[in-house]
């Protein structure tokens, strides 16, 4: 389809990989990947414990459907249960970031009775029909007929191309274009979908104090808060889940991504209560089958005995001070955010964004074995979203490579 296409002018083909490296077809081609596959390996490509324990479940039960019991299924429902923040505690797992956001907007609309959703400028939650109309970022809205009942909010992050870094500022700015919206719309909305770090806008993080605001302002309204972690949950800001980091917990939240480690599962998650709402027969057919659930076992398992939390704080500050040493070097990064080994360079001349340069430090990097990510409205975020088994080594060699590569160009 006309639509896939990659990052690069001349993309490697990749053949292998083993914890945070990445091999091509050619001999020798050998990659540092800072991007997991989009927040996906973070305990590294074909993690041999992981990788092991999926083997071994296939061998034994490969596939049933959600209609028959398993024990992974179960045993995996109750291990989450004990790493999910608050009271969040149920969960029906499915395949994919999309789908698990679909069942999240799904539950709301049955527990609330409402049928209308809010969602914020340069958030991403999907490419189903339902889950593109809640997404704030229109390169990825392929649809040109939106859902009808969904409603845009402003973001909560400040246009640093203008020199603005008022996260204060542009904190209050989306919380009351959110509250015109519930106004506006009295007693229809069900919900409102966030992700707690923007990570195709941009990495975008908000004030400290958003989410607590948030929360307090969807209570008075009645209305759920889904939060969507499909890119920054399982340890990768240094916490099990990005919104650890803020001070509340969600109604409901959606989950993917690196729950497999690169084996496809997904789950939206809630309380009793509202999990309660649910009753009428659903099932994913190969949602949470046997092996995905032994996989994301094994991953939870993995990142509890390797201290990946703990790991991925520390490497998240030393990745903080190295893009500080280069912004400082080089006038092109207006701006650093993020948390723990989710961080974001945007990169800008003048007030407008550097959107070929961004490509072409891309493609030197690749060239110098390094994969970078990229994203946010412009598409002129470098992203550093590696797998969380990186060491203090690969982030020098990151830095002092790109500190090359940005003198070039």
């Amino acid at each position: 389809m006309p639509c896939s296409f990659h990052f690069y002018q001349n993309p490697p083909q990749i053949t292998r990989g083993k914890m945070q490296y990445l091999y091509d077809d050619y001999v020798g081609g050998k990659y540092l990947d800072f991007f997991a596959g989009v927040s996906v390996m973070n305990c590294g490509h074909s993690n041999d414990t992981i990788i092991k324990d999926s083997i071994e479940q296939m061998k034994t039960l490969q596939h049933t459907t959600t209609i028959y019991l398993t024990q992974p299924i179960v045993d995996l429902a109750e291990k989450l249960s004990k790493v999910l923040p608050g009271d969040l505690n149920k969960s029906f797992f499915c395949l994919s970031g999309s789908e698990a956001n679909e069942g999240a907007m799904l539950l709301a609309k049955l527990y609330t009775g409402n049928n209308e959703f809010i969602y914020l400028d340069a958030g991403l939650h999907g490419r189903t029909h339902l889950t593109m109309s809640v997404t704030g970022i229109d390169m990825w809205r392929a649809s040109p007929n939106p859902e009808l009942g969904t409603h845009r909010a402003t973001g909560f992050y400040p246009n640093v191309a203008q020199n603005d870094f008022d996260l204060e500022l542009a904190m209050n700015k989306s919380i009351s274009s959110i509250e015109e919206i519930l106004i506006k719309q009295n007693n229809k909305i069900a919900a409102l979908i966030i992700e707690p770090i923007q990570g195709n806008g941009g990495i975008l993080t908000p004030h400290k104090e958003y989410f607590i605001k948030l929360k307090s302002l969807l209570i008075k309204h009645n209305v759920l808060l889904i939060v969507d972690e499909v890119q920054t949950g399982f340890a990768r800001t240094g916490k099990m889940f990005a919104i650890e980091n803020f001070g509340i917990t969600p109604d409901i939240m959606t989950i993917a991504k690196a729950l497999g480690n690169g084996q496809p599962i997904s789950a939206f998650c809630t309380t009793n209560e509202i999990a309660a709402s649910f009753t009428r027969p659903s099932a994913s057919t190969l949602g949470g089958n046997p092996v995905s659930s032994t996989t994301a076992i094994s991953v939870l398992n993995y990142i509890e005995n390797h201290s990946l939390c703990e790991h991925a704080s520390k490497m998240g500050d030393y990745l903080t001070q190295g893009l500080q040493y280069l912004q400082n070097r080089h006038n092109i990064i207006r701006d650093i955010r993020g948390i723990g080994l989710m961080q974001g360079a945007e990169l800008v001349e003048g007030i407008s964004p550097a959107i070929e340069k961004t490509d072409k430090i891309l493609e030197s990097m690749k060239d110098n074995g390094i994969l970078i990510g990229k994203n946010g409205l412009s598409r002129n975020v470098l992203a550093f979203q590696p797998p969380l088994v990186i060491c203090k080594e690969n982030i020098d060699e990151c830095i002092n490579k790109l500190d090359v590569v940005l003198k070039l160009v």
